[in-house]
């Protein structure tokens, strides 16, 4: 379980709307949010005013990739043609957006998925726009991020729960800040593959399947204790469904109560099989998942001694686009605050870390090929130098592979998997031999970064500025080479010495680095 952070220290909280428009949005821009569920896939296109989001367009999709998932972890072929399927179609209306303005994110099942690259790679083919698989930890932050922008605000301690088909989340907040923030690898597609299979429902399977949701979401009981909050809320597919099953039988609107709760498992309990149950405002895809569903949510109800939960309009789709919204400037990017918080939390030194950082930038503008896209890797370049130190915090020796590690495994908001995976290989690269990056290198874009970020540690071994104006990086056909203005070998000679030492790393590579230093 991640520690909880003190609400000021919360490196994804929200700003209020009043201070997080950004300067540069256009009111009437269009966004959109690519949601990849494990039971469905959702299309949320919005248009920017003043600060607020309005609905333009909604589209969902049955996909059940999670029903694809095998025991070892394995993606089958027909679920994922059933998702590639279903983004061609997303990508039809997202004609004529530009990467900016849109987002997708997958869950759990891509979490898991062994041959996640396999269905990732041709996704974004066929999507025309990255794909990033999020954690648990980044998808209950957008979760909150929805809900939260999509509620009167108030100054409510509140619990928001998401039930998706593979993963639970449960976050802590108050107004727009995440406080705490946690996922349940349980959900309503998993647990109607386990516990009902070819949707049989009986009182003992419905017990068993409560009984072993509890015993897996039992430690949120203590990280989200009751006297901590005083609304539940349900988000996303499965609190929706129940919600309006109950208020298409005479149950209040917008709320699940426990007496409600009962009476549709008693209603699932007499049918025998979800195939055949009919009860008014429950939709066919709805009825190979409901088991699952509403077993897990019985039991956060019974843990949590719930007596009603109000249904949230907003979830991660929401969340995702008023993150594209934050992206717009440095102030309001998740992304940047974590990084700063992550530097604290660490106790980098903050000097080193900005000069390693303005080396490798201004190296990196000199090889990068002319691109629109330049501005962001040259931010993701700017956030691994700056975090190329957090390693020293366990050891010195072994800085890099701890740093490393760190980026690995570290719930960090705003940030995509893939995204933190490439920032630890170019913190582990940093120094040391290239050979445990060969595969990395073969992406020319990852190879410039890298001897970027590895002269700039180089250049400023004494903590000190070096003399960048006197240095020129050139780039061709994988040879990279160093020049040196007249006299400076004389002025700095242990970076000089560096130098030569680090082309002899380059040259056990495929790729060349040479150094002119008169």
């Amino acid at each position: 379980m991640t520690p909880a952070l003190p609400c000021a220290e919360t490196p994804g909280g929200m700003l209020p709307l009043d201070k997080a428009i950004p300067p540069c949005m256009q009111n009437g821009t269009l966004l959109a949010a690519v949601d990849m569920g494990s039971n469905s896939f959702r299309l949320e296109i919005g248009r920017y005013d003043s600060g607020h989001i309005t609905r333009v367009e909604y589209l969902k999709e049955t996909v059940r990739l999670g029903n694809g998932l095998d025991d070892d972890k394995t993606l089958s072929l027909a679920a994922m043609e059933r998702g590639w399927e279903c983004l061609a179609r997303f990508a039809e209306r997202l004609q004529g957006f530009r990467k900016q303005q849109v987002r997708a994110v997958a869950t759990q099942t891509l979490r898991e998925a062994r041959n996640q690259s396999d269905f990732v790679r041709r996704a974004q083919m066929v999507l025309g726009f990255p794909i990033e698989v999020i954690s648990g930890h980044e998808e209950a932050r957008l979760i909150y991020q929805g809900v939260s922008h999509l509620l009167p605000q108030t100054d409510e301690h509140r619990l928001v729960v998401d039930i998706g088909g593979r993963s639970t989340e449960m976050i802590l907040g108050q107004g727009y800040t995440p406080i705490k923030m946690e996922s349940y690898r349980l959900g309503s597609v998993a647990w109607s593959m386990r516990y009902f299979p070819r949707g049989q429902v009986s009182a003992a399977s419905m017990q068993t399947a409560v009984v072993a949701a509890k015993a897996v979401i039992d430690e949120a009981l203590d990280t989200f204790a009751p006297s901590q909050w005083s609304l539940a809320y349900g988000s996303s597919g499965t609190a929706g469904a129940v919600a309006e099953i109950l208020a298409a039988n005479g149950w209040p609107a917008g709320v699940i109560t426990r007496e409600g709760l009962n009476w549709l498992t008693e209603r699932m309990v007499r049918a025998g099989a979800l195939e055949v149950l009919k009860l008014e405002g429950l939709k066919e895809d709805r009825k190979p998942v409901l088991g699952g569903g509403v077993a897990v949510l019985r039991a956060i109800f019974e843990l949590f001694d719930l007596h009603e939960m109000v249904r949230a309009v907003g979830a991660l789709r929401q969340g995702a686009l008023y993150d594209l919204m934050d992206r717009e400037t440095d102030s309001t990017d998740v992304r940047e605050r974590t990084v700063r918080w992550l530097g604290e939390r660490f106790l980098t030194d903050k000097a080193q870390a900005q000069r390693v950082s303005k080396v490798a930038t201004t190296l990196f503008a000199q090889v990068a090929k002319p691109d629109p896209n330049n501005g962001r890797y040259s931010q993701k370049l700017d956030w691994a130098a700056r975090l190329h130190e957090i390693g020293t915090h366990i050891s010195h020796e072994a800085a890099h592979r701890h740093g490393a590690y760190i980026l690995d495994h570290v719930d960090a908001p705003g940030f995509s998997l893939p995204e933190l995976h490439r920032m630890s290989q170019l913190v582990l690269g940093q120094r040391g031999k290239l050979r445990k990056l060969e595969p990395d290198l073969q992406d020319e874009l990852f190879a410039k970064q890298l001897i970027c970020l590895r002269l700039a540690v180089l250049l400023c071994h004494a903590r000190k500025d070096p003399d960048v104006a006197a240095l020129r990086l050139g780039y061709r056909n994988m040879h990279f080479k160093l020049t040196a203005a007249p006299g400076w070998a004389r002025q700095y000679p242990q970076s000089a010495w560096l130098l030569e030492e680090e082309v002899a790393q380059w040259q056990k590579s495929d790729w060349r680095l040479s150094v002119d230093l008169r």
